[in-house]
């Protein structure tokens, strides 16, 4: 969109996920909309490129609990390919963990799990990293893998919280690409673009958005950013909604990134996964040929994502170089060559990966999300109990916000 409207229905902040479901719902009802999007396209978090004749996900990629998630339906609808293959995670890894050991740790992530459910249904909240196995050869391990599904450390999750997120454990993928979807699914919807939000005033009967691009009056407004935005004042509410900040800061966003290898030539090593160390937090988790593609795949979270994003691609790739050859051996890194790595945490319209709960702050996500005043809505991951850390959370809680506003529109 060129040129801003003065005035619109609902004014949408944030063209990622939870904005575009909002936009969807809106527009069935014939509620005219407007995605408000600081970047200069749609997806937020979910983005899907070219590369190596083919496509990578720079983002979100996996449809988890893909028996209940509401985004396969939308991939089908929208004529994306749904991919019901298993990603690997659970079986044996290729090299580094033998079957005897693979199902030895296996036991201890479950036991470790179990432990966090008994102690969170005491309702007393404390780090999940207290119900670590004591004296486990598996603790750095499971530490790492912990970075992988949190974005952070195990020290700064709230067992709560932990407990509340639902799996049923079914993963697909999408073929096209997780972030192909999600723009597909954008087609049609009313977006401005480079149109980074700086000030929701709510103070009168409307709402007034202050854009780099100029201020769009909105009879009400849904805020579907990453929690720092909120949380660090990047967005300012007039009058300023402190609870919101807080709840926000207590759902901070860690770090998960990437590192993309295009595999060339004679490569004779099998599918699957493998970790990079698993005798140390500081592990790289890696897929070869993931779903038949010619790539191998790292992913790295937490603090270590942090260090090696801030070192920069290179840093990266030196690592990753360094972890796939104490696997794989020194041959494996002449056919590999290194395409890309992300960096979600230097992203200013992202600030990192995905939202957890900081310890005795699980409560934050009902608060986030509580509308105020019939006016402002909120929305994304963060903003959800069960399903928070994923996409179809954030699709599910733009749907709830649209359905908000015209309940009370009708009231």
């Amino acid at each position: 969109m060129s040129d801003l409207p003065s005035s619109i229905d609902v004014a949408i902040v944030g063209a990622g996920a939870a904005g575009i479901a909002a936009a969807t719902r809106l527009k069935q009802a014939g509620v005219s909309a407007l995605m408000i999007e600081a970047r200069d396209r749609v997806g937020g978090r979910a983005h899907t490129i070219p590369a190596a004749g083919d496509v990578i996900d720079l983002g979100c990629e996996w449809l988890h609990s893909a028996d209940k998630n509401v985004l396969v339906k939308v991939a089908e609808q929208h004529g994306f390919t749904v991919d019901r293959g298993t990603p690997g995670w659970t079986g044996p890894a290729s090299v580094g963990l033998p079957s005897r050991d693979h199902v030895e740790y296996r036991k201890a992530l479950e036991d470790f799990f179990d432990a966090v459910e008994e102690a969170a249904a005491t309702g007393r909240d404390r780090p999940a990293s207290e119900l670590l196995p004591k004296n486990s050869r598996w603790d750095k391990l499971l530490r790492a893998v912990a970075t992988y599904y949190s974005g952070t450390e195990l020290e700064h999750i709230s067992i709560i919280d932990f407990d509340n997120y639902e799996d049923t454990r079914i993963n697909w993928t999408i073929r096209e690409g997780y972030g192909a979807m999600i723009s597909g699914a954008a087609k049609g919807l009313p977006v401005a673009f480079d149109c980074a939000v700086s000030r929701i005033d709510h103070s009168g009967k409307s709402v007034k958005l202050e854009t780099r691009r100029g201020t769009i009056e909105a009879k009400a407004a849904i805020v579907c950013v990453p929690t720092p935005l909120i949380a660090e004042g990047t967005i300012r509410f007039d009058p300023a909604l402190p609870e919101k900040q807080a709840a926000a800061a207590g759902l901070p966003l860690g770090v998960a990134n990437k590192i993309f290898f295009e595999i060339g030539g004679d490569f004779s090593y099998p599918r699957g996964h493998f970790y990079g160390a698993t005798d140390r937090v500081e592990t790289i988790s890696f897929d070869l040929f993931p779903r038949g593609r010619k790539l191998l795949s790292g992913f790295v979270g937490g603090a270590f994502a942090v260090e090696l994003e801030k070192g920069g691609p290179a840093a990266a790739e030196a690592e990753a170089r360094r972890q796939i050859v104490s696997m794989l051996g020194a041959d494996a890194n002449k056919r590999l060559r290194f395409m890309r790595t992300t960096a979600w945490r230097s992203d200013p319209f992202a600030r990192g990966g995905y939202s957890s709960a900081l310890p005795g702050h699980a409560g934050d996500r009902a608060v986030l999300a509580a509308p105020v005043n019939g006016r402002l809505f909120f929305a994304g991951e963060a903003c959800s109990k069960i399903h928070f850390s994923t996409t179809h959370g954030a699709w599910e809680t733009g749907l709830n916000a649209a359905e908000d506003y015209l309940k009370g529109r009708k009231g």
